[in-house]
């Protein structure tokens, strides 16, 4: 016990794990009574947890309410006894009738670039109209680089156009 303090700053900094002191590792200032007290700059560093706990609480009401939204149902069905499977009801059904081929047939890879495609240009529509809003904003830097965006996708387009990606045999 040193001046009347078990955990000194030689103590603290041995359970943080870091050397003695060195040159300039202390900082002077006031302390809540307005003593003049000295403090190691390498405790500084540690984080206050306790910024965190709303952070911690939303996660947890969170994973309780998910895990409500997930679960109720199936104890309840469990509990009024709905739940009651059969072979009817484990059999595939798609439409009414059994699936005539395996389910498990590869598509066509022009599907997929339909697909990314549809997604690229629904982007672009998704760009077009916060541009149109704010272009009073922008000026005419924002015309332009909105031109060059529109000019990129167009070029996209042609190449996509010209390989053969939006022909549907």
């Amino acid at each position: 016990m040193k001046n009347g303090r078990i955990f000194g700053p030689d103590t603290l900094r041995w359970l943080v794990g870091g050397p003695k002191s060195a040159p300039n590792d202390r900082i002077a200032h006031r302390d809540e009574s307005g003593t003049a007290a000295h403090t190691d700059r390498r405790l500084q560093t540690l984080t206050d947890l306790s910024q965190y706990l709303p952070i911690l609480i939303f996660l947890v009401v969170a994973l309780a309410l998910s895990s409500v939204i997930v679960f109720l149902p199936m104890g309840v069905a469990r509990l009024t006894g709905t739940h009651q499977p059969n072979a009817d009801k484990n059999s595939e059904y798609e439409c009414g009738f059994p699936a005539f081929e395996d389910p498990r047939s590869q598509f066509d890879v022009r599907f997929y670039l339909v697909a990314i495609l549809f997604i690229v240009f629904d982007l672009e529509a998704a760009f077009l109209f916060p541009w149109a809003v704010s272009l009073k904003f922008t000026g005419w830097a924002g015309w332009a680089t909105m031109m060059v965006f529109l000019g990129e996708l167009a070029i996209g387009l042609a190449y996509a156009w010209k390989k053969g990606a939006l022909d549907w045999e």
